[in-house]
Formats: C-alpha cells, structure tokens, sequence
C-alpha cells in the first residue's frame, strides 16, 4: 500500500557534480522493503518523478538522484525546510529473506543507492555480501565507501578503466573471481540482461523505467514475462530473474 503524503527537505546535497542526495523527513510507516521508490511531485510539471529509496529511518527517508532534466535539475535547488508532495511506499521491493549464503548485489549508476538498504538489511541477517558497482569513469562514481562501511565486499567497474575493472561489471565479476550463490541487481536492461546471461544462479532484477502514475493505474510500464505483461511500477521495480522474457 502506498500513502500520500507532505515531507520536508532536511538536507540535499551533491555527491558528484550529477548526482544528489537528497533527505526528507516524514511519514515512513508505508516503506516496508528495501527497492521501494517514492514518486514526488514538482511545480510545474505533469508527472511525477519516481525516485528509489536508499535508505530509511522512523522519520526520513534518503534519496538519490541523478540530474537529468527539469524535474532533478528543480530538486538540486531546492534548500533545508522547503516541503515536497510524496507518494511512498510504492512498488514491489527486494526480498532479503532470501536463502543464501554468499548474496551478489550489482548496481549501475543511479541503480546503485536502493542497493544500500538491502546491504544493510543483508549483513544485519549474517550474510557474506559481495558489492559490484558499474559507472562510465571515476567522476561518476559514489557509495563505494558506504558499502565498505557496512561491511560489505566492494568491486568497482568503470567503462574508461579510470577506476577498479575496465569495462562491464560482468567484467569486475570476472576479474575478481566473485563467489555468490544469489544475485540481486538494478540499473539499465543491457546490464541486468549480461548479468542474467553470464550466471545461472537464481537472482531478483529491479528495473528502470519511465513511469506516468508510479502505482499501477495507466499501465505505460511494463515487461514480458512468463505470466504475461506486468507493471514495473506495481508488480516491480523488483521481479525475480526466471519469470523475465527477454
């Protein structure tokens, strides 16, 4: 179930020159797995923006965001106090209660931040995380440290080679021998669909997607699976890796 509801900003601020994090504080009742989203209104604009939830606490949620357009490029100006319409809670989120001992989690670019909670929640239940982070170059990347923090693993992968593995993550993967008996991952279809194709173990796949309502009701995003066309918004992001056709 997803709510409505008024957050008000706590903090912003850049972690690359593109990308933001972004702290609001309110209701966080809704949010109950880590790969849930928000989708936040914006003046001026029609759609609402749908933005993964990085981490949560009783009464603020951290988000990050890449600046792309109109609606980001609005939210990097925005300052402490200032108040933002918010539907939370949406979406279909990672399971960490998954068995397994050794979890894989592959993020690309802004797919890495609802990455973070899932560790936390991960490593808090006694698994072995490994953490595989994709970006074009070394200006892009972030959260490379948090991961450490927490405990986890952490391979860097980057387009150019200006940091960690050149090339894919697929590559990093490779190249540093990572063992996992699952995978969970987010970030652009190429990535998700190379990481399917090279491993045969089982695994959940967020999915990136532009989104008109963020809970189900215009039905403009959806993938092929097994049991027909389903909504990212409503039945993902989050779906597990043998129900997708590619």
């Amino acid at each position: 179930m997803y709510k409505k509801g008024i957050y008000k900003v706590v903090a912003n601020e850049p972690l690359t020159p593109d990308v933001w994090r972004m702290v609001l504080a309110g209701d966080t009742q809704w949010i109950t797995r880590p790969g849930q989203f928000v989708n936040i209104e914006l003046e001026g604009l029609y759609l609402r923006r749908p933005i993964s939830i990085s981490d949560w606490s009783e009464d603020t949620i951290t988000i990050i965001y890449k600046v792309v357009g109109r609606g980001t490029e609005q939210m990097s100006r925005m300052t402490e106090g200032q108040e933002l319409d918010v539907l939370t809670g949406l979406g279909n989120g990672f399971d960490a209660d998954v068995e397994c001992q050794r979890p894989l989690l592959v993020g690309g670019g802004v797919g890495v931040p609802p990455l973070y909670r899932l560790a936390k929640e991960l490593i808090a239940r006694g698994r072995k995380v490994s953490v595989v982070l994709g970006f074009n170059t070394a200006k892009e990347l972030f959260y490379a440290d948090e991961f450490r923090a927490l405990g986890a693993d952490v391979y860097v992968s980057t387009a150019d080679g200006s940091v960690g593995t050149k090339g894919f993550v697929t590559d990093a993967i490779r190249e540093n021998g990572v063992d996992f008996d699952f995978f969970y991952s987010c970030g652009p279809l190429p990535m998700l669909k190379a990481l399917c194709d090279c491993t045969d173990v089982s695994g959940e796949l967020s999915f990136e997607e532009r989104m008109g309502c963020g809970f189900g009701a215009c039905m403009g995003c959806s993938c092929k699976t097994l049991a027909g066309n389903k909504r990212i918004c409503k039945d993902g992001p989050v779906m597990k890796r043998e129900e997708i056709i590619w």
